[in-house]
C-alpha cells in the first residue's frame, strides 16, 4: 500500500485547524483526518489532541490480533481521544466547547475499517471509474436531506451546510459510525476535510484520479482545485492506494 498526506490553510483562514497523518505498521496503514472547531484557536488544539492520542494508541496496536479485536481497538482509540479532548476542554475556559471531526481508515491488503464523527469524509475510488462516499456526514443539511426536506443539490449550497451534529470531544462519550469493507488492487481511498469536499465536486475529484499522475501529484492537484474554487477553509486530505500489498 502507498499513502500520501497533504494539508493547506486555504486562502481565507489565518490558522490551519485541520490535522491528520499516516501511521504505518506492517501489514497495516492507518490514515487519519481531523478538522477542529472552536474559538480562540481551540479547534487547532482539539485536532492536535486527537492525533496525539491516536499516535499513543498506535504504538500499542497489535497487528496479530483477530478481526474483532482490531475493530475494537479502533473503537477504543476513538473513545480515548474523545475523553482526552473532553477532559482538556473542561480544564481550560478558553477551550470550552472545542471539538473536532474525525475520519480514520485502518487498511490492510484485504479490507478497510473506517470510523467517522462529523463531516470529514472517506471516499472509495474503484477501478478509476467509480467514486463512492463511504461515510455519512453528521451534519444539519444531511439530516434535512434524509428527512426529505431539501434536495442533495440544495444541500451543497445551503447557508448552514457547515453545521455539524456530531463531533469528537463535545460529550463524555463519542457517537461515531464504523464500517468495514473489502477492497482490491487498484482501489484508492480519499479521506478529506470539508475544505476539499465543499469546494471540489465529485466529478472534479474523479478527473484527478483518472489522471496517471503520482499520488503526491494527485494530492497537490486536489488542493489546487480547492484553492482555485475559493479556498474558503483549511484543506486536508490523505490518499491510500492498494497496489501490491506492501506498506510503503
Amino acid at each position: 500500500m502507498k499513502a500520501v498526506f497533504k494539508t493547506d490553510p486555504g486562502k481565507l483562514r489565518k490558522h490551519n485547524e485541520d490535522n491528520g497523518g499516516i501511521f504505518r505498521k506492517n501489514p497495516y496503514i492507518l490514515a487519519v483526518i481531523a478538522d477542529g472547531m472552536g474559538g480562540h484557536q481551540a479547534g487547532d488544539v482539539a485536532s492536535k489532541l486527537a492525533l496525539e492520542k491516536i499516535n499513543e494508541c498506535w504504538h500499542r496496536f497489535d497487528t496479530e490480533e483477530d478481526d474483532k479485536a482490531i475493530t475494537q481497538w479502533l473503537e477504543n482509540t476513538v473513545t480515548v481521544a474523545n475523553a482526552y479532548i473532553f477532559s482538556e476542554a473542561s480544564k481550560h475556559l478558553e477551550y470550552k466547547g472545542m471539538g473536532t471531526t474525525l475520519v480514520a481508515a485502518l487498511c490492510n491488503s484485504e479490507e478497510v475499517i473506517v470510523v467517522n464523527v462529523g463531516d470529514s469524509r472517506c471516499y472509495l475510488i474503484h477501478d478509476q471509474e467509480e467514486l463512492k462516499q463511504v461515510t455519512e456526514d453528521h451534519s444539519l443539511v444531511n439530516e434535512l436531506v434524509k428527512a426529505g426536506q431539501i434536495t442533495k443539490e440544495y444541500a451543497d449550497v445551503h447557508p448552514r451546510k457547515n453545521i455539524i451534529t456530531k463531533a469528537l470531544g463535545i460529550a463524555p462519550e463519542p457517537d461515531c459510525d464504523i464500517r468495514r469493507f473489502h477492497w482490491v488492487k487498484g482501489d484508492r481511498l480519499l479521506l478529506c476535510s470539508d475544505g476539499l469536499s465543499d469546494m471540489v465536486s465529485e466529478e472534479a475529484i474523479m478527473s484527478v484520479f483518472a489522471d496517471v499522475a503520482s499520488l503526491d501529484e494527485k494530492a497537490n492537484q486536489l488542493v489546487t482545485k480547492a484553492n482555485n474554487a475559493g479556498g474558503n477553509d483549511n484543506i486536508t486530505l490523505t490518499i491510500v492506494e492498494y497496489d501490491d500489498g506492501e506498506t510503503l
